[in-house]
């Protein structure tokens, strides 16, 4: 529990630095972008206001007199409007953007020559758009500026160019700008980023308590509470999260349950198995311990009964031996099928004349029902003939007397569907669902077996690609079947 605290509290304190960061670039870059646009608004304003000055001062004065700069006139006009607003600097430039005259607060204006593109542009729009023009007096430096053109008797002969912001006057709106933005914006920014700063830690906060709460959950289930889940309250990444462990910690348990089951099982095979080799086993220990101390005494009838007891007994240590080693192999896949095509209805009628004897024993009836024709299929002969031995052998030892097994083959759409059928006492539905399983051992007769034959069945059948299933009615009939492609003559 320290452990998952001393975890969420780092993640805590980390993804909270983090989000002060990231706060922090935001507020300085919203600083920036404010500083800027602040400082833009100003300029357009300025020059939206005052865009038609110099159209406005050539109404008053004319700066040419017969082509010749009116000097005097000229400086009156400049001087009043300068007078009016200290910030504005006048300029009279030639057609090609070259400096006439000026009237500045000082004289120093270091360029000659200005561009004249953006003073035609200006001129064109009437005002309405935005442009920056050159800083006579700063060449790395752009203005706004109202300018308009000077002609007489139609002919072009310059322009006047008023700078509406000059650069002292710029640097005092700056420094009143700045001083403002620090005094308020500071506030502001402080104020936000401690808002969302709370609001942040707030939400990370609770974020972080749903995870402590998985955390809870999973440190419970590694200790052993294999019970415990997740209580799911949304549908976010946590909520998937929750919802994933659950379904993981349900398929684990249901995963632990079946090995106990097949723990459980595996011990009654054991148990079983043990019960079946000692037994034959036991027999064969007595009879040859008979014969070698009576050898002199038993007759000849006598010592073949006991010979061919334990004889009998060897052959189903023989088979059950067989049983095991063949079901291991085709559990860990080692038997690989040669794949043959072959008659399936001549292995079937095959097979029913070689049980004819034992079911005659029994006092039963075996019966193949073929269709008239021979159907072929691609399989191991071998295999299928041991799945279908297994499958005979079933059918008879749960028939009682006067019963009936039947083999049928048919065809179904572009498959073979054989089918092993036999009268008597049915499967009980609660055992349908493990009469395959390796270490099912509970017959429907009530007796012990080893459960071997039909687990050998269904994985001869799997690695044949195909499925054995069971239908049973509890009552008088029982019917395994299984399918295989049919191969088209």
């Amino acid at each position: 529990m320290k452990n998952s605290n001393l975890i969420l509290n780092k993640l805590y304190l980390q993804i909270s630095g983090l989000l002060l960061v990231i706060l922090m670039a935001i507020g300085i870059a919203y600083f920036m972008i404010t500083a800027y646009s602040a400082q833009r608004y100003f300029q357009e304003t300025t020059q939206r206001l005052n865009a038609h000055v110099a159209k406005q001062m050539l109404l008053e004065v004319n700066p040419f007199v017969n082509g010749e700069i009116n000097e005097e006139a000229l400086g009156k006009i400049m001087h009043s409007m300068m007078a009016v607003n200290p910030g504005i600097e006048v300029y009279l430039l030639n057609p090609n953007g070259k400096i006439l005259s000026f009237v500045v607060l000082d004289k120093k204006v270091k360029m000659d020559q200005l561009a004249i593109s953006p003073i035609k542009e200006f001129i064109e729009q009437d005002g309405q758009k935005f442009i920056l023009g050159d800083d006579p007096r700063n060449p790395d430096r752009q203005v706004v500026f109202s300018a308009s053109v000077v002609k007489e008797n139609g002919r072009l002969l310059g322009y006047v160019y008023m700078v509406l912001a000059s650069e002292q006057y710029e640097n005092i709106m700056a420094m009143l700008r700045n001083s403002f933005l620090l005094k308020t914006g500071s506030q502001l920014f402080l104020i936000t980023l401690l808002a969302a700063f709370s609001i942040g830690l707030l939400t990370i906060w609770l974020i972080t308590s749903n995870l402590r709460k998985i955390i809870q959950t999973v440190r419970k289930f590694e200790q052993g509470d294999l019970t415990v889940r997740i209580p799911i309250k949304s549908k976010d990444e946590l909520g998937g999260l929750s919802f994933t462990f659950n379904r993981m910690a349900d398929t684990l348990l249901k995963n632990i349950e079946q090995l106990k089951e097949v723990d459980h099982l595996r011990k009654e095979l054991i148990a079983n198995i043990s019960h079946d080799l000692r037994t034959p086993l036991s027999v064969i220990h007595g009879y040859v311990e008979t014969l070698s101390i009576k050898i002199n005494d038993l007759n000849h009838e006598q010592q073949e009964k006991y010979l061919k007891i334990i004889l009998k007994s060897t052959d189903r240590l023989k088979l059950l031996v067989s049983d095991l080693f063949q079901l291991s192999q085709l559990e860990a896949r080692q038997v690989k099928p040669i794949m043959e095509q072959f008659a399936i209805t001549e292995l079937i009628n095959d097979l029913s004349t070689k049980y004819q004897l034992m079911a005659n024993e029994k006092k039963i009836t075996i019966h193949a029902s073929i269709e008239n024709k021979t159907l072929l299929v691609n399989a191991d002969l071998g295999l299928m003939e041991r799945a279908l031995n297994n499958l005979i052998d079933n059918a008879i030892q749960h028939t009682p007397e006067q019963g009936k097994v039947d083999l049928q083959v048919t065809t179904s759409g572009d498959a073979v569907k054989v089918s092993i059928s036999n009268t008597g006492k049915g499967i009980p539905t609660e055992d349908l669902d493990h009469i395959f399983d390796r270490y099912f051992t509970k017959s429907v007769s009530g007796r012990e077996g080893t459960g071997l034959g039909l687990a050998i069945v269904k994985n001869i059948l799997e690695i044949h690609d195909s499925i054995i299933q069971v239908k049973s009615n509890i009552k008088d009939k029982t019917t395994f079947f299984f399918h295989l492609p049919l191969l088209q003559i």
